[in-house]
């Protein structure tokens, strides 16, 4: 047995170089100029996009200007914005208590959507060992690429189908966090559901995949999750752009 868990993966075919190839567009849209004058605005408005495609992914989907104009009243894009809201709160907590962060973020999305007695517990008891596993891995028990831990959290949460309601966008969020806590994305600038969103049936069919615990499966997703972070680096130059023109 590896003392790694997520180092075979690794070793599936291309999955590494597709990661590595994320990671370089990922580091080089960190560097954008824009980001030493204007870091805060474009923080805003990728965790906006972010938000709403997170949500649109769970069938949620609304205009992005109806979002920011504060007309769309849709709990479940609200329960995103909350959950984006929260994340760089959360990251020091993510590492040390991830059962107890996954309950918060189930909490802050789907607090108007499903009851009370649901909110911060998982559907079925059966899911709880997997659960544990999954947060010993968030808590130190990998040293896999960051990129690749967030794909396993993301893929997992989704497999599970652990907490009622929107459980993509607490998955999604679950991801997005281990991004940032992880150190590739410190600030939170990087729209990884944008990613997913541009990519949607592929991103569905990857996730179907990876559910089914097979080498082929697995890495469907982890591609897939290379390829939605490239998108994501590309959306983050836009910002940036725009930033520098005014918009």
């Amino acid at each position: 047995m590896p003392s790694d868990p997520l180092a075979p993966l690794l070793d599936l075919a291309d999955v590494a170089p597709a990661l590595e190839q994320a990671r370089a567009a990922v580091d080089a849209a960190m560097r954008h100029r824009a980001l030493r004058r204007s870091g805060g605005p474009v923080a805003a408005e990728v965790a906006l996009r972010t938000s709403v495609a997170s949500a649109a992914l769970d069938t949620h989907g609304f205009d992005l200007e109806g979002v920011r104009a504060g007309v769309v009243t849709d709990p479940v894009v609200h329960g995103a914005l909350r959950a984006t809201a929260a994340l760089d709160g959360l990251t020091g907590t993510w590492t040390r208590a991830p059962r107890q962060v996954l309950a918060r973020l189930h909490t802050l999305v789907a607090r108007d959507v499903v009851g009370p007695g649901e909110l911060g517990r998982p559907v079925n008891p059966e899911v709880a060992p997997r659960l544990d596993a999954l947060a010993a891995l968030v808590a130190g028990g990998t040293s896999a690429p960051v990129l690749l831990q967030a794909a396993v959290v993301h893929g997992e949460l989704l497999a599970l189908k652990a907490f009622a309601g929107p459980n993509g966008v607490v998955a999604r969020a679950a991801a997005r966090l281990t991004l940032i806590a992880g150190g590739l994305d410190p600030r939170g600038l990087l729209a990884m559901d944008v990613g997913h969103r541009s990519r949607e049936p592929e991103y569905v069919g990857s996730a179907n995949a990876f559910a089914t615990g097979t080498p082929d499966g697995v890495r469907s997703w982890l591609r897939h999750y290379a390829a939605a972070a490239e998108r994501a680096a590309e959306e983050l130059v836009e910002v940036c752009e725009k930033a520098i023109d005014g918009g």
